[in-house]
C-alpha cells in the first residue's frame, strides 16, 4: 500500500502542482478578503453626510465596508470610537472603549453578582444607540478560549451573553 502520492514526493506532474497552487491561491484570496477591511465599495454621500452631521469634530477617520453598512472608526475628545452606518446612512450605534472604573456602579454590581464574577474582565466598551439608549459591553474572560461579551443596560441589568473570539 502506498502513503503518499507522487506530488509529495517531488514527481508530481504540472497538471497537478498547478491546480493545487491554484487552489491555495483562491483560498488565500477568500482569507484575506474576509478577514480583511479593505474598501469594497464607495461610501454613499447620505453615510458621510450622516457622519459630518454627528460628529463634526471627528479627527483620523477611517472607513470600513461591513456590507450590511459601513463602520467609521475616528478619533474624538481623546477617545476613539467606532460608529456604525446602514447603507442609507441611518445612523445605528458608536461604540467607545472605556475603563472598567468609568462602568455605573449599577453595572459593575450586575456583573459581580453574575455567573461570570470570577472571570477576569477584558474589554469595556459604551454602546450608544439611537433615542439615546446607552448599553454596556463587558468582556467576560476564562481563557483565551472561553469569553463573552455581556450586555447590560445602565440599570445593571444583563441583556444578554454572547460568544466571543
Amino acid at each position: 500500500m502506498r502513503l503518499r502520492s507522487d506530488f509529495c514526493n517531488g514527481g508530481g506532474n504540472k497538471f497537478t502542482m498547478r491546480k493545487t497552487m491554484v487552489m491555495f491561491l483562491v483560498l488565500a484570496g477568500i482569507f484575506t478578503a474576509g478577514s480583511s477591511y479593505a474598501q469594497l465599495r464607495k461610501i454613499p454621500a447620505e453615510v458621510t453626510e450622516a457622519f459630518k452631521d454627528k460628529y463634526a469634530m471627528a479627527n483620523d477617520l477611517e472607513w470600513r465596508d461591513k456590507l450590511r453598512g459601513f463602520q467609521a472608526s475616528f478619533e474624538l475628545n481623546g477617545q476613539k470610537h467606532l460608529a456604525n452606518f446602514t447603507n442609507d446612512g441611518i445612523w445605528e450605534s458608536t461604540e467607545t472603549e472605556i475603563d472598567v472604573d468609568d462602568l455605573p456602579s449599577v453595572v459593575k454590581d450586575s456583573y459581580e453578582k453574575s455567573k461570570y464574577s470570577e472571570w477576569e474582565i477584558g474589554i469595556v466598551q459604551k454602546i450608544e444607540m439611537p433615542e439615546e439608549k446607552i448599553q454596556y459591553r463587558v468582556q467576560a474572560v476564562k481563557s483565551d478560549i472561553r469569553k463573552k461579551n455581556l450586555y447590560f443596560s445602565t440599570e445593571g441589568r444583563l441583556l444578554k451573553d454572547k460568544l466571543t473570539l
